[in-house]
């Protein structure tokens, strides 16, 4: 059975007209119950970790300033979200589900985080969406702890958006390999050096994206031999999505999911995979395309 972090704060109010498609927090898992795909049973609370899982890839005054609403004006217009208290205990409950996940998938193979894939927050900021690195968090804490046998790390990064958070975090980190498969025009503007980078043109479509993603994972999985893999699973790759620029379909998003876990699956491969982007007019197609990445979990683990 899967394992889903999940909670109700993760559908976290903000002001009207913003461009953040937070009600899908809400509709996603009533989806995957509709359809069948997972039982109520699936879900798991997540809460907040200590300070010290957070610190390992946070700076102390970076995650004190955000806790105590110091955060210059600046700084939180870069986040995208007007600060408050409660953004804060989200932010910290998606990092501990992204953290509980890795812990579960160590024995069951694959847990999912309803949220998560915050890769633009780095050590000592936040931007685009992203406060914490839940990602980031939680492969530091796996290398943290020896007895878990995990020696190597494997982030695999297919938001539309680069992974620039991640990548400085782990700059200087030769257990974690980030790779970054995104939009070469899209945001940010600066990007950042993951070990490696796909950019990719606008308008690229599934017969394009599949192949070189076909043509680089397994390669990577070859080279690194990572014990453990992080899937950053962003539906802005869709052709409808307002932010994305590139043109793949919802069955090209199926197909993406299901190569990437079949080869965690085929490899026997712990994996963790989190939500990340998606910001299609209509909210129906994002919640089809996350819902569509549980089903092809749920095939080949349930």
């Amino acid at each position: 059975m899967l394992a889903i972090a999940w909670a109700p704060l993760y559908a976290h109010p903000l002001p009207t007209a913003h461009r953040f498609p937070m009600l899908k927090y809400e509709l996603l898992p009533e989806q995957l119950l509709r359809e069948g795909i997972v039982e109520e049973s699936a879900f798991f609370r997540p809460a907040p970790p200590p300070p010290a899982d957070i610190l390992r890839v946070h700076e102390a005054d970076y995650y004190h300033r955000l806790q105590t609403g110091q955060l210059t004006r600046a700084e939180e217009r870069a986040t995208g979200f007007p600060w408050s208290p409660e953004l804060i205990v989200r932010e910290t409950t998606i990092l501990g589900g992204t953290l509980e996940c890795a812990r579960r998938a160590l024995t069951g193979g694959v847990a999912l985080n309803i949220a998560g894939g915050t890769h633009h927050a780095f050590r000592n900021r936040g931007e685009g969406f992203c406060l914490l690195n839940d990602q980031a968090a939680a492969a530091a804490y796996l290398l943290a702890h020896p007895a878990l046998g995990v020696r190597r790390v494997l982030i695999v990064d297919l938001d539309v958006h680069q992974g620039n958070g991640t990548a400085a975090i782990f700059q200087h980190e030769p257990r974690v390999f980030t790779f970054s498969m995104h939009g070469a025009r899209n945001y940010p503007h600066r990007k950042e050096t993951s070990d490696l980078d796909l950019p990719l043109p606008d308008g690229t479509d599934d017969t394009t994206y599949l192949r070189l993603l076909r043509d680089t994972l397994p390669r990577l999985l070859a080279e690194h031999q990572p014990d453990f893999v992080f899937y950053l699973s962003g539906v802005d790759v869709l052709a409808t999505d307002k932010l994305g620029h590139l043109s793949l379909s919802p069955e090209g998003c199926r197909q993406r999911d299901a190569y990437v876990l079949g080869l965690c699956h085929q490899h026997r491969l712990p994996v963790v995979v989190c939500m990340g982007g998606g910001y299609s007019p209509r909210l129906a197609d994002i919640v089809n395309a996350h819902t569509a990445t549980f089903r092809v979990a749920a095939d080949l683990w349930g």
